[in-house]
């Protein structure tokens, strides 16, 4: 694990998060919740994902955030056996 700071600045963090090379090309990030929560809060981080127009979608312990205005579409319902080929 990191050596992270006592604090880090949510305005840089999100900076940061938001510059990486995957959400400048519109694909798609992948950030604790409990890191969200601590650095820059959960309300302020969703506020600006929606202002940007970019889809959020909270799974486990993760945020898996779009970084483009494309349709999401799930590919297997819960339960379905995921086989090789199909």
């Amino acid at each position: 694990m990191r050596n992270l700071p006592a604090t880090i600045d949510p305005e840089y963090w999100m900076r940061s998060v938001l510059s990486s090379r995957d959400a400048c090309r519109g694909g798609v990030i992948k950030r604790q919740i409990r890191d969200v929560e601590r650095i820059v809060g959960r309300e302020a981080f969703l506020a600006e994902m929606d202002r940007r127009g970019f889809q959020t979608l909270e799974n486990g312990n993760h945020f898996i955030v779009c970084c483009n205005a494309q349709p999401i579409r799930r590919v297997r319902a819960c339960g379905s056996p995921a086989r090789a080929g199909d």
